[in-house]
């Protein structure tokens, strides 16, 4: 296999340089040189959904996988949000947080980035992977954590949510984005005082976060996910051996429910968002997704339901 020292010629030096440059904005953020982006730009709305005039069942706060580069959503996750908020009028949903970014910068609206993105547009997702291990990281992960749940809950503010007003927020994350949501629980909940359900899809994340205030962590899975998989192998927090690690924790609390959508996998045209491909009852994987992560957020606010 001649090519491959080829592409380890090519590729290393370029993760070498990712690897030291994702640690630069939670740096800026932690030493106050920058200041987390507050405004969207025009013609971006800070939710989607039920209007200002009624107040929501639920705040759904979406956060993407590697390929989030804007304040808009990827082509699969804005297909799984415009689902969500066809099927539930009634939820308040916000997509634009950046969770690869402490600073809350998109990454393709960077000059630089633009430029690279003409030519190599692959150091974008290098760029957005290397920022899921610098928020797993040890020496990282707190900083990265209060950076990034700042910035939901500033994002919740403007979107119409009340502190200690009762009303749930859903974290729903797919691939990378369960390392953020799991990190944001502690900062949201001392920001907002919200009770906060979190939905996890395809997750790759490391399971050292404390979910001690969440509610409930429901984990939506396929035996076919080989990306989830090997994020399960990876990270030693996840692993049954290490009984003190949050996720560990959360399981023996009975906090963690598992959801198989077999035989979907995690990308492709059978992915868990796929609008192509037909399941058995005749749903696309996309609706079925979508009827999953509803009858979920339905569990927190049915219970909140005037009787």
């Amino acid at each position: 296999m001649t090519w491959f020292p080829l592409v380890a010629l090519v590729l290393g030096p370029v993760l070498l340089v990712e690897a030291l440059l994702a640690r630069y904005e939670v740096m800026l953020y932690t030493a106050g040189w920058r200041s987390p982006g507050a405004d969207l730009p025009p013609g971006v709305p800070y939710a989607r959904g039920a209007g200002p005039d009624r107040p929501p069942a639920a705040y759904l706060v979406y956060l993407d996988g590697i390929g989030k580069r804007r304040f808009t959503d990827t082509r699969d996750g804005g297909q799984l949000v415009k689902a969500l908020i066809a099927a539930a009028p009634d939820l308040r949903v916000l997509g634009q947080v950046q969770p690869y970014s402490p600073l809350a910068a998109p990454l393709a609206d960077r000059p630089v980035w633009v430029r690279i993105r003409r030519h190599a547009g692959l150091l974008l997702f290098l760029h957005n992977v290397m920022q899921i291990f610098v928020a797993a990281d040890r020496r990282y992960r707190p900083l990265y954590n209060r950076a990034v749940g700042a910035q939901i809950a500033g994002q919740l503010r403007r979107a119409g949510y009340r502190p200690d007003s009762g009303v749930p927020v859903v974290l729903l994350s797919y691939s990378g984005g369960a390392q953020v949501a799991t990190g944001a629980v502690a900062e949201l909940h001392a920001q907002l005082g919200a009770p906060l359900l979190l939905i996890t899809l395809g997750g790759f994340h490391n399971g050292a976060n404390d979910l001690t205030r969440a509610l409930h962590l429901h984990q939506l899975t396929s035996a076919h996910d080989r990306i989830e998989r090997v994020g399960a192998w990876l990270f030693p927090q996840r692993w049954p051996l290490l009984r003190g690690s949050g996720w560990n924790r959360a399981r023996r609390a009975g906090k963690i429910t598992v959801h198989r959508l077999d035989p979907a996998t995690h990308l492709g045209r059978r992915s868990y968002i796929s609008p192509h491909t037909r399941r058995p009852d005749g749903r696309s994987h996309l609706e079925h997704t979508t009827d999953t992560v509803l009858a979920l957020v339905r569990t927190v606010t049915a219970a909140d339901a005037p009787p």
